[in-house]
């Protein structure tokens, strides 16, 4: 009977070990962050944009942002656009300022849509808009998310 208490409480710590190695400590949780967002601008071969944001994180973090948006492609127009922008797990916010890798393509007459795809190493994010003017292309280049 002993043995079997012994070997219960012996299989009882190792899985309680390998729970709490496997969970993630508290200075490693991750958290989601959402950004709702502004830009305007134009482009002839180069495109600048800018504009500003609102990030909020499911940790209860938030910042108001300023974008700043310069590329090169194939791209003419000027254009207005509102939408939203879902940012890869972070550990803290301060890790979404800076300048991200972006690719994008947009186009509208009248009503205009533009979708990106940035990346700044482990850091990804993805924007999705709307909003109005006479547009086309697609481009390369860096939006730099800085602290307002």
């Amino acid at each position: 009977m002993y043995n079997k208490f012994y070997r219960f409480l012996t299989i009882l710590s190792v899985f309680g070990l390998g729970l709490v190695w496997a969970s993630p400590s508290l200075a490693d949780a991750m958290t989601s962050c959402t950004m709702t967002y502004k830009l305007s601008g134009f482009s002839l071969a180069y495109k600048q944009y800018d504009g500003t944001g609102n990030v909020r994180c499911s940790n209860g973090q938030q910042a108001q942002v300023i974008l700043a948006s310069k590329s090169i492609g194939f791209t003419i127009g000027k254009s207005e656009i509102e939408g939203t922008g879902v940012f890869s797990d972070v550990k803290n916010l301060n890790e979404i300022y800076g300048s991200f890798l972006a690719l994008e393509g947009h186009a509208g007459a009248t009503t205009s849509v533009d979708g990106q795809v940035l990346t700044r190493g482990e850091i990804s994010l993805v924007l999705s808009g709307k909003g109005r003017g006479i547009d086309i292309g697609v481009s390369l280049g860096a939006l730099t998310i800085s602290p307002k």
